[in-house]
């Protein structure tokens, strides 16, 4: 699928950034006169522990998308804790429905499309970085926003704002304005615990709760109104 693989490059790219901070640190420690045994002993178990935490981070399994006409599938993987309906002028235009989901550090970063159609919109705007588990965040937050102009069928405007949080400082989207996505795909990954709001029409019936988790690319969250 498009797209696979980038987030292990990325974990890839922490690991390196870990790997020389360490080779640094026994270097001093070495020039200070610190026996390299003792030097490996100090600081070989706390990168071993990395790795394997930015390993499982990063994971990235290949979603198994729900066939059907009129599905809206989980733009992330996270625990749904927030279904009402607010205000989004950029894309929506208007009242929507909003259903959020909070990303905890264990969950899968990777994000997915949640219907088939054409990017429209790729924001990001600067802000603060309140903790995710606060619903406030969603206004204050740094946060990258993408549009969506749904096909299979031929739908309105849905949304998707990617948010920072406490920990999670990086946002990074693989799609830009004009691409062609397929529903499922991978759009965007968010670094270390986050939230992820989807924005839709109206008459979208909405098929999730506060309290269920849902799998990014796989979970029915919506289906289009007649």
């Amino acid at each position: 699928m498009k797209h696979s693989g980038r987030a292990s490059k990325a974990a890839n790219r922490m690991l390196g950034i870990a790997a020389g901070i360490v080779v640094a640190l026994a270097l001093a420690l070495w020039l200070a006169g610190v026996p390299p045994v003792a030097t490996l002993g100090v600081l070989l178990g706390p990168l071993l522990l990395f790795a394997g935490f930015n390993a499982y981070f990063f994971r990235d399994p290949d979603a198994v998308v729900p066939r059907g006409a009129g599905l809206v599938v989980a733009p992330a993987h996270g625990t749904v804790d927030v279904v009402d309906e607010v205000d989004e002028p950029l894309i929506m235009k208007g009242r929507c429905r909003r259903v959020s989901i909070f990303l905890s550090v264990v969950d899968v970063h990777v994000q997915q499309a949640p219907v088939a159609g054409k990017v429209t919109r790729v924001t990001h705007t600067p802000g603060l970085f309140l903790n995710a588990l606060d619903t406030e965040s969603a206004e204050k937050n740094e946060n990258v926003l993408i549009g969506f102009e749904a096909t299979e069928p031929a739908r309105g405007p849905v949304g998707v704002r990617l948010l920072a949080g406490l920990i999670a400082r990086r946002i990074i989207p693989w799609v830009a304005t004009g691409d062609k996505v397929a529903k499922g795909e991978r759009i965007s990954l968010i670094q270390f615990g986050s939230r992820v709001d989807l924005y839709l029409p109206l008459d979208a019936r909405v098929e999730v709760g506060p309290g269920q988790k849902v799998v990014g690319g796989e979970t029915v969250m919506a289906r289009w109104g007649a």
